[in-house]
This record gives structure tokens, C-alpha cells and sequence, in this order.
């Protein structure tokens, strides 16, 4: 069974729901599609995250970035 669910809208929020309903779906139609499409796009978000940390680094190649740009600073204040 579904659950009913109130929410309060602003301006904002009434100009996007006109929008949503612009081809004819009804206001409780394109809240639910709103809702998954933003859960869709929450868990793609994560599972990239999630992938990116789990990508090799590489060897180090021996620069050290900190120092250069350590040295660069050191430099400009001449």
C-alpha cells in the first residue's frame, strides 16, 4: 500500500511542478518521477565517487609537487 505524503510549496516549486505537468501528467505523477530521478542520479553520483577512490594511483614518478610549488611561493615574495 501506498503512503500519502504532504509537502508545502513555494513559488519556486509551483513553477516546477507547471512545468512537469506541462504534457499532461498530474501533480502526483511527476513529484514521484521527480523523486526517483533524484534518487537515480544520488546513487550515479556515489557509485562514480565509489569507482574514482577505487582507481589505481599509479607509481609515484619522483616529483614532489609540494616543493616545487613551496619553492615557486619562496620566489615571488622577492
Amino acid at each position: 500500500m501506498a503512503d500519502t505524503v504532504t509537502i508545502r510549496t513555494d513559488s519556486e516549486t509551483e513553477r516546477a511542478l507547471d512545468v512537469l505537468t506541462a504534457e499532461g501528467d498530474s501533480r502526483s505523477a511527476a513529484i514521484r518521477h521527480a523523486v526517483l530521478e533524484a534518487a537515480r542520479r544520488k546513487e550515479r553520483a556515489a557509485a562514480m565517487r565509489r569507482a574514482v577512490l577505487r582507481m589505481p594511483l599509479g607509481k609515484p614518478d619522483g616529483i614532489d609537487v609540494a616543493a616545487e610549488i613551496a619553492g615557486e611561493r619562496e620566489g615571488e615574495g622577492r
